[in-house]
């Protein structure tokens, strides 16, 4: 049980800062398996580059022969047109050339970057919520999000202007050796001193763009909990020290940034003032071999030294370029393998089998677990609900009472002990069948972008429209939908937040009713609205209460007194066990919350249910029919109360 993170260090990538000799190249080896599939794309833009860079070796030497040219006396026009024309038709071939290779490799970059992060999305919803719970949203987008993008920069372009470079500076060297091995000789001179520079600033270089992902990674992440936090941040009045706290965040990812272009505006201009030694080198020597007589040494000859050692410089620049690009895409190829090595805490065992239809019987036997192994928050917890009984778990904040809800879900498993459905261990049967027969309303209702339609169908994705407007209309959704401006159209924005808290639990009940589960979990579903609306709601829950086996948490316990079984958890275990009646007898912790919840308030206000279940499923009777798709209506949240 845990969060296993088999990238080195285990999330270290968000942690420390890491030197040259930390980064991991071999994970730039494992995004082949992103290439594979486009090979014959590669291949054809490889060509294509091989045939750019030949091409583009031809225009000095065809400028040499038209300097040579025009000095001799019998020069005739039609010799310059020719060249002139060659001239230009080798630059128009590769402008057609580029175009194609432009084209084909923005088509196969985006091909692998789609497939990149689709992989990457896909394997985040198998996730269990414990990789959730060390990790934050803003740093997980941040991987999904600049991390491939800064290996598709290397795949889709670096690798083929790598490609571009090696084939341009071999070929220049061949080329100059071959006009003239003396005059080659002298240019090369300024190599090792290039190459020195390379060596003493890479390091530098590697630390810096390291540092740089990082701070990106943080304004995602502080820039997502601001903005998911924002009615909490202007309740507060926290705006100014939300402000700086962001503000250092930048100054971080700005001094950052700084470092990595003060390195660059080193090396750039060292590159320049050493590609310009090398042109001087040219001009000297083969002025001098000029003087002497030196027939293999012409004008011509100098030209295409000068052009060839400034063109010699230029694919340096870019290695160093594509060198950067490298190193981003290991620091980023590694962050992204570490989430694509992490393994589900929760998976279908070998041999799992379909559930099916149950009737509703549940039972924890002897339930131990704890979110971090070393401390459990459940201690050998018996539980049991019969088909078609609702059962309630109360207790203070913090006794473990969503713990339970979250391995009934299994969003985790137990450390020891069993849960049982219809007598099956949960773990023995597949995770999708588990939650099909599961419906859960939580106190935070999660509706996500789109219409109301939209959200209500979540449940139960093949439901036709009037099956959606009939289950609004059994929970009392209906009338308030159809005073929507667009009505079941009208788009709810991010998490509903054009509805009320009231209006929002009201479609939870109506999408949990379509998908029609034939267990029902209630954690807290009425605790954060008024009188009014609860009174809504609770009418809601006699039509969700229908034939189907209810588990209910509910701090205001008049809302659960006539469950068929109240278990009262505290610490992680059951303290005590019974009907509401019974557990006042006990005179225990039961009538202690109890009278305490009550204190003040009037004897007919204590005695006086909001709801009365086992009188609503005697009057309501019967059992739900089958139903399909998606079970779990809503997505789980770790609240305080584990």
């Amino acid at each position: 049980m845990g969060f296993h993170m088999h990238g080195p260090g285990g999330g270290r990538l968000d942690m420390d800062d890491i030197s040259f000799k930390d980064v991991n190249f071999k994970h730039l080896g494992r995004t082949k398996e992103f290439l594979l599939p486009f090979w014959w794309q590669l291949s054809l833009a490889m060509v294509l580059v091989v045939a750019i860079a030949a091409l583009g070796l031809e225009g000095p030497v065809i400028i040499g022969k038209v300097v040579d040219l025009i000095q001799l006396s019998d020069t005739t026009n039609q010799q310059l047109y020719s060249l002139v024309a060659l001239y230009f038709g080798v630059q128009v071939l590769i402008a057609v050339l580029r175009y194609a290779q432009t084209y084909i490799m923005s088509w196969t970059g985006q091909k692998i970057l789609y497939s990149m992060r689709k992989k990457l999305f896909v394997h985040l919803q198998d996730l269990g919520l414990d990789f959730y719970d060390k990790l934050q949203a803003g740093r997980i987008m941040s991987r999904v999000t600049n991390d491939v993008e800064a290996i598709n920069q290397l795949l889709s372009g670096g690798s083929l202007s790598l490609l571009s470079d090696v084939v341009t500076i071999f070929g220049i060297i061949t080329v100059m050796l071959r006009m003239n091995s003396r005059l080659a000789l002298v240019t090369f001179i300024t190599v090792p001193l290039l190459f020195l520079t390379i060596y003493s600033l890479q390091g530098k270089m590697t630390r810096a763009y390291h540092k740089t992902r990082r701070r990106l990674a943080d304004i995602t992440a502080n820039l997502q909990e601001s903005i998911s936090g924002m009615r909490i941040i202007q309740a507060f009045s926290r705006e100014d020290l939300n402000a700086e706290r962001f503000s250092n965040t930048n100054e971080q990812n700005f001094r950052a940034q700084m470092e990595a272009a003060r390195l660059r505006a080193i090396f750039f201009p060292l590159v320049d003032v050493i590609g310009t030694l090398g042109v001087a080198l040219v001009y000297y020597y083969g002025g001098i071999r000029m003087s002497l007589g030196d027939t293999l040494v012409s004008v011509g000859t100098i030209t295409v030294f000068v052009n060839y050692t400034n063109r010699f410089f230029w694919p340096v620049r870019n290695l160093v370029e594509v060198w950067d690009l490298i190193l981003q895409a290991a620091v980023s190829s590694e962050r992204v393998f570490e989430i694509l090595d992490t393994k589900p805490n929760v998976v279908d065992k070998p041999g799992a089998i379909d559930l099916g239809r149950v009737q509703g019987h549940v039972e924890f036997k002897n339930v131990t677990f704890g979110y971090d192994p070393s401390l459990p928050v459940l201690h050998n917890v018996n539980i049991e609900a019969k088909p078609d009984e609702t059962i309630a778990l109360v207790g203070p904040t913090g006794a473990g009472k969503s713990s339970i809800i979250n391995l009934l879900c299994r969003f985790y498993d137990v450390q020891s002990g069993q849960i049982l459905v219809d007598g099956h261990d949960i773990r023995d049967v597949t995770i999708q069948s588990l939650r099909q027969n599961l419906g859960i309303v939580l106190q935070d209702t999660v509706l996500f972008s789109g219409t109301i339609r939209e959200n209500i169908r979540y449940g139960r994705l093949d439901a036709t429209d009037e099956e959606v407007e009939e289950a609004a209309k059994i929970v009392g959704a209906h009338e308030f939908i159809m005073r929507q401006p667009e009505g079941y159209d009208t788009q709810v924005r991010e998490r509903g937040s054009r509805l009320s808290v009231g209006q929002r639990q009201l479609l939870a009940f109506a999408r949990a009713l379509l998908a029609n589960p034939r267990i029902l979990i209630l954690d807290e579903a009425t605790s954060s609205v008024d009188a009014y609306t609860e009174l809504q709601i609770q009418r809601a829950l006699e039509k969700l209460l229908k034939g189907r086996t209810s588990i209910v948490i509910a701090h205001r316990l008049s809302t659960i007194r006539n469950a068929d079984r109240i278990y009262v958890i505290d610490h992680g275990t059951v303290k005590e066990v019974g009907t509401h009646e019974e557990l006042i007898a006990q005179n225990g912790l039961y009538k202690s919350l109890y009278e305490k919840q009550f204190a003040g308030e009037p004897e007919d206000y204590k005695a006086a249910p909001v709801v009365d279940m086992t009188e609503a499923k005697a009057r309501l009777g019967g059992h739900s029919q089958p139903g399909t798709g998606v079970r779990v209506a809503m997505e789980n949240s770790n609240s305080a109360d584990h």
